[in-house]
């Protein structure tokens, strides 16, 4: 992915690291930040919080879920603020929402919308939300990486930027 391979490259120039904390796509987003070569110098890894339990375990408070539900920007962002006090990374990537099918443990499941939450030093850079169209699993969870993964980009060049030009 190329997005992917442009950011390991701006996070190793910047000296930052990043981390992901997933549901939904099941470690796409840092299966691909790991294809690209160097990756081992911008990131701790990556967190699979796929049930209710696991996001509570890693951190997500349970007033989160209590009043937003698993799946919303809320949870999202505490799931990246989990990941970097977890892992001490500079940024974290949080994802949860569902794809083309309703999830019977969660009244707070609309098929096809998944919620992203990116963390910058703990606090929160850009809220996302996706509207998956319809087509076989692996394929969502692809199309929600880089589309994530663009963004998140977006967000380390705008950084990186800011620090090249810093009176711009």
């Amino acid at each position: 992915m190329e997005s992917a391979e442009r950011l390991v490259e701006l996070l190793k120039k910047l000296s930052l690291t990043i981390t992901t904390v997933e549901s939904c796509t099941g470690g796409s987003i840092i299966s691909a930040i790991t294809d690209a070569e160097g990756a081992s110098d911008i990131t701790p890894g990556g967190y699979v919080t796929y049930s209710n339990h696991q996001k509570r375990a890693i951190g997500v408070p349970e007033e989160i879920i209590e009043e937003y539900g698993v799946y919303s920007s809320e949870c999202a962002e505490a799931m990246a603020k989990a990941g970097v006090k977890n892992t001490g990374a500079d940024l974290s990537i949080g994802v949860t929402g569902t794809f083309s099918n309703v999830d019977p443990h969660n009244n707070d499941s609309v098929p096809g919308v998944v919620f992203f939450s990116v963390v910058f030093h703990a606090e929160q850079a850009l809220a996302g939300k996706i509207n998956v169209p319809i087509m076989e699993r692996p394929q969502q969870k692809q199309y929600v990486a880089e589309i994530v993964l663009k963004r998140v980009l977006d967000v380390v060049e705008s950084i990186y930027k800011a620090l090249l030009n810093p009176l711009k």
